[in-house]
């Protein structure tokens, strides 16, 4: 039987440089052309990839710069990797990203590569349902595969050839593999969109994407703007597909701190409602929890959908997120369920039966005493009152992000260069992006301060103060 009638498979495993999506260089690969049966061709090579390999991936694989600087540049061995592969079904642990590598190479080339995959993780995920882990090295070990030079291109190829082999044995009813055959392609990009992508940062920040006319289609942030925007015009949903027949252009600003990013974003879809920011319609925390004095003086706690103008004391996604801290607090200040919106009872209440309530709900502790205890949970969530900067990663190398405080209520977010001094409140304020305080953005606040993600907190006042 020719070549020609049979299904052929080229076994891929490639290493590289690592460092930021879509900027990776290849370092070594390796592929094995296998007709089901034997292995026809092979080829494997170093590969110079004209950029530095980052610490960890040198540790792990023990490919250093000094290996690569008489290897062949990639352009080298193309054509090479072209014939191998021809009419071919690639096959690779982890298929997306080895194709992805792959494509992106031949694209700096110029060339468009397209082949069918198989990803043996699918596979094996499916025909070795009883396995515990599908990590290539734990995966073969467990079956008995003898797997050497791991983490280099020729040994996880040869362990993944292996895998395949017993992979088509077990595929007893000859369907799976077919059927799991992808053409990924197909998700990848147009050079048009690539062009796009290539202009955008591998950085914090948040990103437009409009249509024709200059109309505004979406709004959204994220820690790395060109990996987000390549997943937009990659993914198969409704409202993706709908993005990007109408995409003609992605325009960026870089926050440099996550927490401006989501502040930006959120102040943005609300203040222009893109078509396609659907949850821009309703609030990003839409319940919350306030504080009310019931007829015996007793601070409630009390769970209830967000009311534009009343003051809470903390916002959430849902209910059940809500309902879940309200538990939480009770044990935390021994609270009594009775002064809380949990419970509907008079009288006695579950929790002092186990005596986890001091009695308020019976009456039997004061309010005074039971009101400290309340206003102990207040105060851990009273945003600073003073006049105050909260300092965040920059932009840039020699910058520094802020947030004004003023007086407990968020004003917005400014830069500033760490060559200047923010000495005033005006100076802050002349540096300010302003942006709508309401429970939303109190809520993001509480949990950028409570968590520590802000480099300092620093008192500002009408007079000079050093930062």
């Amino acid at each position: 039987m020719g070549q020609e009638n049979r299904t052929m498979y080229a076994i891929l495993d490639i290493e590289t440089t690592g460092g930021k999506f879509d900027e990776e260089g290849i370092t070594e690969i390796a592929i094995y052309q296998f007709d089901g049966h034997q292995v026809i061709d092979q080829f494997s090579s170093l590969v110079n990839p004209e950029r530095k390999i980052q610490p960890f991936v040198e540790k792990l694989t023990g490919i250093n710069n000094q290996m690569l600087r008489s290897a062949p540049r990639f352009f080298e061995i193309a054509k090479r990797i072209i014939e191998i592969t021809e009419g071919c079904i690639l096959v690779a642990h982890n298929a997306e990203f080895d194709y992805r590598i792959l494509r992106t190479e031949f694209r700096r080339l110029g060339y468009t590569f397209n082949r069918k995959s198989l990803c043996t993780v699918s596979l094996s995920q499916l025909l070795l349902p009883e396995e515990t882990s599908f990590k290539l090295g734990k995966l073969v070990r467990s079956l008995g595969i003898p797997i050497s030079d791991r983490h280099r291109a020729q040994g996880d190829a040869l362990a993944t050839l292996k895998l395949f082999q017993l992979l088509l044995e077990k595929d007893s009813k000859k369907t799976i593999v077919t059927e799991h055959v992808k053409q990924l392609h197909k998700k990848e990009m147009s050079q048009a969109c690539y062009k796009i992508i290539e202009t955008l940062p591998t950085e914090t920040g948040v990103y437009y994407l409009y249509g024709k006319d200059n109309q505004l289609l979406y709004i959204g942030k994220s820690k790395n703007i060109r990996k987000r925007v390549s997943s937009h015009l990659t993914s198969k949903t409704a409202k993706a597909k709908k993005i990007q027949q109408q995409l003609v252009r992605v325009a960026f600003e870089k926050t440099g701190c996550e927490f401006i990013a989501l502040l930006k974003e959120q102040h943005e879809i609300k203040v222009n409602q893109p078509p396609f920011n659907h949850a821009s319609k309703y609030r990003l925390f839409p319940m919350a929890i306030s504080l009310e004095k019931d007829t015996d003086g007793y601070n409630q706690l009390i769970l209830e959908q967000v009311v534009t103008g009343k003051s809470y004391l903390k916002a959430f996604r849902n209910k059940k997120a809500g309902i879940g801290q309200l538990w939480y607090w009770m044990d935390e200040y021994a609270l009594c369920e009775n002064k809380t919106s949990l419970s509907t009872n008079n009288g006695r209440c579950t929790r002092s039966a186990i005596k986890k309530c001091s009695g308020a709900c019976e009456g039997i502790e004061s309010s005074t005493n039971y009101n400290e205890r309340v206003q102990k949970l207040v105060d851990e969530l009273t945003l600073p009152q003073q006049n105050c900067i909260l300092t965040s990663k920059g932009r840039e190398a020699g910058e520094h992000g802020f947030l004004l405080l003023e007086k407990g209520q968020l004003k917005g977010y400014g830069y500033y260069d760490l060559n200047h001094q923010i000495n005033s409140l005006e100076k802050a304020k002349n540096r300010l992006t302003t942006i709508e305080s309401n429970e939303d953005s109190k809520a993001l606040l509480l949990h950028f301060i409570k968590n520590e993600k802000y480099h300092k907190l620093l008192p500002i006042n009408e007079t000079k103060t050093s930062v």
